[in-house]
């Protein structure tokens, strides 16, 4: 896409502006999901001066929830950067963001390098390269979205949104992910809970989607990398102070505070 790099530009501006999201991606050339990640190729390099080279992944949309949330029916992939990546405990003050969002999800940690010409991949296939599952927390800036307008090219170009991610002690075996009931709480009450099961049926399905996305571009999932599997419930956003803990079965929890500034 020859623009994309004007783009990418335009997006590191709004953010730094803090303007609100608008879509933008089919009014300037993007036609196609291809266009809208060669905008996120341009736009995440821009970012790490400020919040460090890439660690990993998000993986957005990959439950029935959050697709009819955004009105999009398949996952998204973004980069998470080392400055984003906090451990359990972590505080976020909300007049950082455009709008906070938090998403409560499983995430795993890559093995060894997974080999772009073993595509395609599957949940099963795939295991077998996870050294580490761990409750995670992302952190989010839909910088206040109307979601009635949201379109997947404009999400996708503006690196799927992600802002950051929060982890617990990632665990070197566990439960039987399909399986386990994660609970949300603010405050200590709780106010949402999934199941593993609910992320595409298994949280590897997901991994397995984004592998066979990185093969397709001619890339590759790398030791050490950190992957976050989408989200078990709708997004949060915090108004107000609150204390967020995720606790999901076998895996403990993960905890961030919210805070006023």
């Amino acid at each position: 896409m020859r623009n994309a790099n004007e783009l990418a530009q335009r997006l590191l501006r709004e953010h730094e502006q803090n303007e609100q999201f608008r879509p933008f991606a089919a009014a300037n050339g993007a036609a196609s999901l291809d266009d809208a990640y060669a905008i996120q190729d341009g736009f995440v390099p821009l970012l790490q001066a400020k919040h460090g080279k890439p660690v990993g992944y998000k993986i957005g949309l990959t439950s029935q929830r959050m697709q009819a949330m955004c009105g999009i029916d398949s996952p998204i992939a973004g980069v998470v950067l080392a400055e984003r990546v906090h451990a359990s405990g972590a505080s976020v003050a909300i007049p950082a963001y455009g709008r906070l969002g938090l998403e409560f999800e499983i995430a795993v940690r890559m093995a060894r390098d997974l080999p772009p010409q073993e595509a395609p991949f599957t949940a099963e296939s795939v295991a077998a390269y996870v050294d580490g599952v761990c409750a995670a927390i992302e952190i989010v800036d839909d910088r206040a979205a109307n979601y009635a307008e949201l379109d997947i090219l404009s999400l996708v170009a503006d690196n799927s949104w992600n802002a950051g991610i929060v982890l617990s002690e990632f665990r070197p075996t566990w439960p039987a992910l399909e399986s386990v009931l994660g609970i949300v709480k603010s405050n200590g009450a709780e106010v949402d809970r999934g199941h593993g099961r609910d992320v595409l049926g298994h949280p590897f399905a997901p991994l397995a989607w984004l592998a066979n996305h990185l093969a397709a571009r001619g890339q590759a999932l790398r030791a050490g990398e950190i992957v976050m599997t989408g989200s078990l419930v709708t997004t949060r956003f915090p108004k107000t102070p609150e204390a967020y803990a995720f606790e999901i079965e076998g895996l403990g929890s993960v905890a961030l505070t919210v805070t006023a500034g």
